[in-house]
């Protein structure tokens, strides 16, 4: 498959550089200023891709891709739009137009990008229905976690939750609370010292990045359960019950130890609500993962309860999600 990848950072990054080892071909890619389009071809007239090696060195190097425009790679020859800019909530662009563009042109689309999922579902698959490209987007939640795949192999009709914990960062900084006796703002400051967390950790500790992770499956689970998408209930983060991390005491976590238990950030996504908060569970139990690991548990009508864990996050992890699409496209 010729992919066109939009958006350069660690994810966009690391689709240039993997996809020739899953047997693709990039023949475009952009950052927000500048983009690269392969120009040659092969003796049968297919397009020839760029240099990978070179587009992500002239970034690392330039800040740059290439010195094409931007939009030169929307309207390149490309099998699959890869849409990896970064999340922006509310109208969700300009992510949400890089998709419209390409499946007006029937080309297919897999993003990284949560935003236009999560805040404009209903739009997203109106597109698509009149498209013959089609949309994936495994990497918009749980990084290399297959959560959306197994939910769809399943049947959302089958599924009647997920819940897990979703946020990397904020998962790292409870561990650490509670295996150190350590108070947030001490753990936080070590966090971002590590590049853990950001200088602005918002997104992460407030819970808005589980959230989104969150409404994205409830989308899933509530579209995929009717015949008639008229008939979906559509889910945005105005829709989720949040809560975050900041205000979770050192001392809960000590009391909690003490009776065997302790504490993470759990999201849960049924057909009908989102509810994203910090949570009491076993110490030893299957959501304890530690670390910037995520967990992805569903819960099935006939086959029980799953559990799924991973890295939720990273350039080359949540790359492979992007390719695993990619594949199922052919």
């Amino acid at each position: 498959m010729r992919l066109a990848v939009i958006g350069a950072g660690a994810v966009g990054r690391s689709v240039v550089k993997l996809a020739g080892e899953h047997g693709h071909e990039v023949v475009a890619v952009a950052d927000s200023s500048s983009a690269v389009v392969a120009d040659g071809t092969d003796g049968s007239g297919g397009a020839v891709g760029v240099d990978a090696d070179a587009v992500v060195a002239r970034k690392a190097e330039r800040g740059i891709v290439g010195d094409d425009d931007p939009a030169d790679a929307l309207t390149a020859d490309y099998d699959v739009l890869v849409e990896a800019t970064p999340t922006t909530l509310g109208d969700a662009e300009p992510g949400f137009s890089h998709v419209r563009t390409a499946l007006e042109r029937d080309r297919h689309v897999v993003l990284a990008n949560k935003g236009p999922v999560a805040e404009r579902y209903g739009d997203l698959r109106a597109l698509a229905a009149d498209s013959a490209g089609d949309v994936r987007f495994e990497a918009t939640v749980g990084g290399a976690i297959p959560a959306v795949s197994t939910v769809e192999d399943i049947e959302p009709s089958h599924v009647t939750a997920v819940r897990g914990v979703l946020n990397g960062t904020a998962n790292f900084i409870l561990t650490r609370m509670a295996a150190e006796g350590l108070d947030y703002d001490h753990v936080l400051s070590e966090a971002q010292d590590l590049g853990v967390a950001e200088a602005d950790p918002s997104f992460d500790v407030d819970g808005t990045d589980a959230a989104l992770k969150c409404v994205i499956l409830a989308n899933v689970l509530s579209f995929g359960a009717v015949d008639d998408p008229a008939d979906a209930r559509e889910f945005s983060l105005a829709d989720a019950s949040v809560e975050g991390i900041r205000d979770v005491p050192g001392s809960v976590l000590r009391l909690a130890a003490e009776d065997g238990r302790t504490v993470r950030l759990i999201g849960e996504a049924t057909g009908e609500t989102v509810q994203v908060a910090p949570r009491l569970v076993p110490e030893n139990g299957t959501l304890a993962v530690s670390g910037t690991q995520n967990i992805v548990q569903l819960e099935t009508t006939h086959a029980g309860r799953l559990n799924i864990s991973g890295h939720g996050a990273g350039g080359p992890e949540t790359a492979s999600a992007v390719l695993g699409d990619v594949g199922r496209l052919e």
